[in-house]
């Protein structure tokens, strides 16, 4: 393990653009960030000096993205069935519509780059991404309701051009790809997405599949088993431990991987 910190003080753009190519960041790369801005450390002004930092490392011919999604965008009674009455009919109109200034539940450091004058965001109500750069508009635009993390995504685009994942002091069940590739396993665990969306100006509730949740079943055992794999080096970058991750050899691994867990899990059902 590397360590790399600030001078004096808090942590700076100058510590953290040091930090990040100690890490292996470099310009041009197309790079997905999940990250912790408490796990870093003090950083003198904050998230966005994180945003500012990494975007000068990947410089105009990158493109820097993170997850912006919208939690909130969510059916507040997902088990009540049938006609709502007047309790969940208040629930359910309290939720908001996804709109491209909608606040990501994903953190500071995402949501300083959503809120960017020149970041653009993907639509999906509960899934979508934001995103800086040379290859922003072309990877935010596109992205089906169903399957809101697989081929037809910013997740799926950023695999075909041959991306990289940064984990800012976060671990692999806080890794998309991961459920990216669960989409591309035979018998991949399913979960039901509800929210509204405005329809000719009628407000109406939607539902959709899309891959489960992991709940740190095998998420973080195929994520570590992938850098034993092809020796990762993790680099402490202030206080938080960071790996930068191929998209392509991790995705080719990890469905390999999950479709073996997942099939041992069903056996043990049987």
């Amino acid at each position: 393990m590397q360590s790399t910190g600030p001078r004096s003080g808090g942590l700076t753009a100058a510590d953290l653009v040091e930090g990040w190519r100690e890490v292996g960041v470099e310009e041009g790369m197309a790079l997905i960030v999940h990250s912790s801005l408490s796990s870093l450390g003090h950083v003198e002004g904050g998230a966005a000096t994180v945003v500012e930092s990494l975007r000068n490392v990947v410089g105009p011919t990158g493109t820097l993205v993170t997850p912006a999604f919208t939690w909130q965008v969510a059916d507040p009674d997902p088990a009540h069935v049938g006609v709502p009455d007047a309790a969940v009919k208040e629930r359910r109109a309290a939720v908001p519509i996804f709109h491209p200034g909608l606040q990501s539940s994903m953190g500071a450091i995402a949501e300083a780059l959503r809120a960017l004058p020149d970041s653009v965001r993907s639509p999906h109500p509960q899934a979508s991404v934001a995103a800086v750069g040379a290859h922003a508009a072309a990877l935010v635009g596109r992205q089906t309701l169903g399957f809101a993390v697989g081929g037809t995504s910013p997740f799926g685009h950023l695999h075909d051009i041959g991306g990289y994942i940064l984990l800012v002091g976060v671990g692999h069940n806080r890794n998309t790809f991961l459920h990216y590739a669960e989409t591309l396993t035979p018998s991949p665990r399913l979960k039901v997405r509800r929210f509204p969306l405005n329809v000719d100006g009628e407000r109406v509730w939607v539902e959709t599949l899309d891959v489960g949740n992991d709940n740190d079943t095998h998420f973080p055992t195929v994520g570590r088993e992938f850098e034993e794999h092809i020796g990762i080096k993790e680099v402490v970058v202030g206080q938080a431990p960071c790996r930068l991750v191929p998209v392509q050899p991790f995705v080719s691994f990890a469905v390999r991987r999950l479709a073996e867990l997942l099939t041992a899990d069903a056996e043990q059902k049987a």
